[in-house]
């Protein structure tokens, strides 16, 4: 199995910027689309972000959209989430995550078979 570990949380005044990494174990990591959830206190987990296996093709939620960026470099079997203007809302613990289910479901949780274990993103006002 695909073991994923996250790292880059941690605490940034609102207006700053934080690059999350997530490392996989496995060289196959550039078969499996990838994507960046995030669970706020008392909250469901909500999507942030997604790419495609091949990076052709990035998914944004609306609320992040313009000013988060993902991005992979499969020769380093890592992806990547650069958060600018970030927002005390965005305050969560943020997981990466990777599957090979189809496009259509790549926004959802569903569309991911392997998960890390989380980074704490908190953002001060």
């Amino acid at each position: 199995q695909v073991q994923l570990v996250e790292s880059g949380g941690g605490l940034v005044q609102a207006g700053g910027s934080l690059r999350l990494s997530c490392a996989a174990s496995e060289r196959t990591f550039n078969t499996y689309n990838m994507g960046w959830f995030r669970q706020a206190l008392g909250k469901g987990r909500e999507f942030v972000a997604a790419i495609t296996w091949s990076g052709g093709s990035t998914f944004y939620a609306h609320s992040v959209k313009g000013r988060f960026s993902i991005s992979r470099d499969n020769a380093k079997n890592t992806g990547y989430l650069q958060m600018n203007s970030l927002k005390p809302e965005a305050t969560a613990v943020y997981y990466c995550a990777a599957g090979r289910g189809p496009q259509s479901i790549i926004a959802t949780n569903g569309g991911y078979d392997y998960w890390g274990q989380g980074t704490q993103v908190t953002v001060s006002s």
